[in-house]
């Protein structure tokens, strides 16, 4: 076997044009333009970043937020729309691997939303297609829980790459679905601010401390990589979901950010973490997961498998499905 090259990645640590689709596309070329000028094979964007986290759901009752899930319900995107069209079209253009985040519409239903991931190749290929298992608490009032088809690993030509979107990667049988088939490459994509309290209300979430620990345990337990990449909450974003109350927005202002980071396989960080937005780079070796496997390998000699079994349905769940009607013979021939 040949001893792998070093590889260049990065985290955009970055806000979308806040409700703006389009904008927030032409935001993500520029940032993949760069980081292919930087020498980066693979570039990994924040949790729903087309096109803005729904935070609005943590802050307010459903009952005075509908105009908010109305525009979000609006500026949703296709997996095979054109937005999605010109980031693959991008990723080709420079010969980039580009994991998206995105809120998802559909057109059998104008409410029905999922919190979505594309992992697109570097010939502009869709690889997988990943929607959120179970959207997390306040999450429940804007996106639908996906299914198991993109719980997947996929080879590429800088190695096997798979991902869960925010609190997935709190997930035990999730995240060993993807160590199972061989992940050397983790995505795990987090939204801006994460508040589960009122400032100054006891101790609240801190999701910069939420990330190190889970996305180090991943690395720590796969032997992979892992490469955070987490959204940025802008102006924007606050004086829009601020209007709802003061609270609010005292909320959004003082409540803790998200970083993004990139972690080795003994499950400690490459570099310092990324807190101002832009880019974040590490050139990483895949050979420096193999020392790591000696140690425990969960997927190979350290592990039961006559005594654990983990069974995965990656049907792509519809409402509906078609098929052929039985014909019957009339009675009596």
């Amino acid at each position: 076997m040949e001893a792998a090259r070093p590889i260049s990645v990065a985290a955009a640590h970055a806000a979308p044009v806040w409700m703006q689709p389009s904008q927030s596309v032409e935001k993500a070329i520029s940032l993949m333009e760069e980081a292919a000028l930087h020498g980066a094979s693979f570039i990994v964007f924040p949790e729903s970043y087309l096109s803005g986290f729904p935070i609005w759901t943590a802050l307010a009752a459903p009952i005075v937020t509908h105009d908010f899930f109305q525009t979000f319900a609006k500026v949703a995107i296709r997996a095979d729309g054109p937005e999605i069209i010109a980031i693959r079209e991008a990723a080709s253009r420079l010969g980039l691997i580009v994991q998206m985040g995105f809120t998802e519409g559909t057109d059998m239903s104008v409410g029905c939303l999922w919190n979505s991931t594309l992992l697109i190749g570097d010939d502009g290929s869709v690889l997988n297609h990943h929607r959120k298992l179970v959207p997390t608490y306040y999450e429940k009032m804007v996106w639908t829980p996906g299914d198991g088809a993109g719980l997947r690993v996929v080879q590429t030509p800088i190695g096997r790459i798979g991902g869960l979107i925010c609190g997935e990667n709190t997930n035990p049988l999730a995240r060993y679905a993807l160590m199972a088939q061989g992940e050397q490459l983790h995505t795990a994509c987090f939204p801006p601010v994460w508040p589960t309290r009122l400032p100054g209300d006891g101790a609240g979430y801190d999701i910069a401390e939420a990330i190190r620990i889970r996305c180090g345990a991943h690395s720590f337990e796969a032997k992979c990589f892992t490469i955070v990449a987490s959204g940025v909450l802008d102006d924007a974003a606050i004086n829009d979901v601020g209007r709802l109350s003061a609270d609010a927005e005292r909320a959004l202002r003082e409540t803790p950010r998200a970083v993004s980071m990139i972690i080795g396989p003994d499950g400690r960080m490459i570099g310092a973490p990324r807190s101002e937005e832009g880019l974040l780079y590490a050139t990483i070796n895949l050979d420096d997961c193999i020392e790591q496997k000696q140690f425990q390998d969960v997927v190979g000699y350290y592990n039961r498998f006559d005594v654990f079994r983990l069974q995965i349905d990656r049907e792509r769940r519809q409402p509906l499905y078609f098929g052929e009607i039985p014909r019957f013979s009339p009675i009596g021939k």
